[in-house]
């Protein structure tokens, strides 16, 4: 387990990612997914598990470089928050990214669904 904190508001969820990614670190990455979560990369062929999710995160954790996130929209519904989030790797790649963070039973949100390029890639 990392030693990172896990985010107890929604909103607070795309910048927990940020540190964590930052940090180079996949498995303190790998905390901020729900076991079942959905991850939808690119391509738009969804994958399940953390298994696979980590093997989707791991080319963008391999270039070295930081992502900035900026939440553009944060709407919530109980336990279940829809995040729309401008994110960029250090110029070389940007997207808004359509996610779906829940809380769990231990109060802490996590991602259910991360779909990364959920609203295109963004014009450099």
């Amino acid at each position: 387990m990392s030693t990172f904190i896990l985010p107890q508001r929604p909103e607070d969820v795309p910048s927990a990612f940020a540190e964590r990614f930052n940090s180079g670190d996949p498995d303190a990455v790998r905390e901020l997914y729900e076991p079942g979560a959905c991850f939808v990369p690119e391509s738009g062929t969804p994958v399940h598990g953390a298994d696979a999710i980590a093997a989707q995160n791991a080319p963008f954790l391999a270039l070295g470089l930081p992502v900035s996130v900026t939440p553009r929209h944060v709407h919530v519904a109980g336990d279940t928050a829809l995040l729309l989030v401008d994110w960029e790797i250090d110029g070389t790649v940007r997207a808004t990214a359509t996610d779906v963070a829940r809380r769990g039973a231990d109060g802490y949100w996590r991602y259910l669904i991360d779909s990364p390029f959920g609203a295109g890639r963004r014009d450099a």
